[in-house]
């Protein structure tokens, strides 16, 4: 599974974000890490799109087609096959 770019775009705009990408055998995993000083971010699917909501920003992208989890759980977002 590949990072979508927005993601990798929205790691610039906050200095806490970390964006960490692991395939493993039965699938892929990407977590996004908004740090504890950037608040609990809430995210929304509405069909294929994300919709991320962390503070005063909101960011949207595209699901990658092979996602079949997108949730956030203290203060990190994970898109896991």
């Amino acid at each position: 599974m590949e990072v979508p770019r927005s993601l990798e775009t929205m790691a610039g705009l906050k200095e806490a974000v970390t964006t960490t990408h692991r395939d493993y055998e039965g699938g892929g995993v990407i977590a996004v890490d908004f740090g504890p000083a950037a608040g609990e971010p809430a995210v929304d699917v509405v069909g294929e799109t994300a919709i991320v909501v962390l503070d005063d920003d909101q960011f949207e992208f595209e699901i990658p087609g092979t996602a079949s989890v997108v949730d956030v759980n203290n203060g990190v977002l994970t898109l896991a096959e």
